[in-house]
């Protein structure tokens, strides 16, 4: 960010952050060049925007080119409470780490480029779905490739990216590879003998996501839990429940997060990681 930067141009900074397509990155981007600081100190600034807004019309023609051709095939809906991207250089154990988080069962060879699509699995945490893509081996000058474009997507289109670590000179270059095409995503640096539990947890956390309970009074907790992002509240889990549910709403009672167990709370109350939440209504 640069020096005095006003309000508008971190919020406009944000907005192309969180980009995930090249048409809102371009938007964004105009928005940073019109009301980045104009004094003759930040000229290297204006200078390496307008380089950006270039590689970005760049790869724009691309993507439409690639779309008149009839090539977006690799489109994948959503689906679960989020979705990762597994990233990594050829042989670097990709297909290995999808199916022991999904217990999917993708092809593993000894040889290169095993994987040539995307490869989808699901990772179940305490009954919360993750998607998992398994996405091609990164190489040289990614975007440029057949499907590049459209992988690229899919890894923007991601909640967080798990890479596999081969070697350190591998890490850095799939770290050069998404700076060079504006991929700004969390990630999860992973080793070939990770604990595949510890790994799950730190994929929920990463994800920012909490997981809550709803129960009847004198039962026990209904499952599957529900997930929600960090900071949602009481109201978002009534509104969940039903969409005229916060009309109705009374208290609800809280075991986890509370300052004891059972305690009366509004719609207001932040909800916690493994809360179980007594809904009331009048």
């Amino acid at each position: 960010m640069p020096i005095n930067a006003s309000f508008f141009y971190q919020k406009a900074e944000e907005e192309y952050l969180a980009a995930d397509t090249t048409e809102k990155k371009i938007l964004a981007l105009k928005k940073m060049m019109t009301v980045a600081p104009s004094h003759k100190s930040a000229e290297g600034l204006q200078k390496q925007l307008k380089g950006r807004m270039v590689k970005l019309k760049e790869q724009q023609e691309r993507e439409v080119k690639q779309k008149k051709g009839g090539k977006s095939k690799f489109s994948i809906k959503k689906e679960g409470a989020g979705t990762i991207a597994i990233l990594g250089v050829t042989n670097s154990g990709k297909s290995t780490l999808l199916n022991a988080l999904t217990k999917a069962d993708v092809k593993i060879a000894d040889y290169e480029f095993t994987t040539m699509e995307p490869e989808l699995g699901i990772m179940n945490y305490h009954g919360i779905k993750i998607q998992c893509i398994e996405i091609p081996a990164i190489v040289r000058g990614f975007n440029k490739t057949e499907n590049g474009l459209a992988f690229l997507g899919l890894i923007r289109n991601a909640d967080l990216l798990l890479i596999m670590k081969k070697s350190s000179e591998d890490l850095r270059f799939i770290e050069k590879e998404l700076r060079e095409n504006d991929v700004h995503k969390k990630l999860l640096i992973v080793e070939r003998d990770e604990n595949i539990e510890e790994l799950k947890d730190s994929v929920w956390k990463a994800l920012g996501l909490v997981k809550v309970y709803t129960k009847q009074p004198g039962k026990k907790p209904d499952f599957p839990p529900i997930a929600f992002k960090k900071g949602a509240v009481v109201e978002d889990l009534a509104s969940h429940v039903h969409k005229d549910f916060s009309k109705k709403f009374k208290f609800a009672r809280i075991w986890g997060s509370a300052k004891f167990p059972g305690q009366v709370v509004g719609l207001n109350y932040k909800l916690g990681d493994d809360d179980e939440v007594e809904l009331h209504s009048k």
